[in-house]
């Protein structure tokens, strides 16, 4: 392919890594601060649960981590990253592009939905501090989800070869 379709392929490689770790770290920092304005609640009210509503904060956390993680594995395994020249061609460039894109919408959409079931757990928490175990669960559901598009991100990357 011309040089044109090599360099628009890289450029689509770079805003796939870059969609994975802004969209997924926007949606962890949105989680985030929501879990975090809950825990700061239940912090105020008795300082001793610190340390498991900082546990619930940080759940959200996780789907920037994953944004990352595929952002680096894409730029790297396309050349971008090492200095080995890059993608050879923009349909290559596509490819990597949307194979970041699992990870990017489901890590904004699930990084802000598992705030909001953290907060929730918070609630819970504060209330009833033996149910810590079980108010565990309701974001750790939506955890999986962000797990599920970050197996298939790194599927589509190991796929492109």
């Amino acid at each position: 392919m011309t040089l044109d379709g090599a360099l628009i392929g890289n450029v689509l490689v770079v805003i796939g890594a870059a969609l994975a770790v802004g969209l997924a770290g926007a949606g962890s920092a949105r989680g985030c601060g929501i879990a975090g304005q809950a825990a700061a609640g239940v912090t105020s009210e008795d300082p001793s649960k610190f340390a498991k509503a900082l546990i619930l904060e940080l759940l959200p956390g996780t789907q920037g981590i994953y944004g990352l993680l595929v952002a680096f594995l894409a730029l790297a395994q396309a050349g971008v990253l090492g200095g080995s020249g890059g993608v050879d061609s923009l349909e290559k460039g596509a490819m990597y592009l949307a194979a970041c894109l699992p990870i990017a919408l489901a890590g904004y959409v699930s990084g802000t939905f598992q705030g909001k079931a953290s907060a929730a757990s918070c609630s819970l928490f504060a209330k009833r501090p033996e149910t810590f175990g079980k108010a565990l669960l309701f974001p750790a559901m939506v955890e999986t989800y962000a797990i599920l598009a970050l197996l298939v991100s790194i599927l589509a990357l190991v796929s492109i070869g």
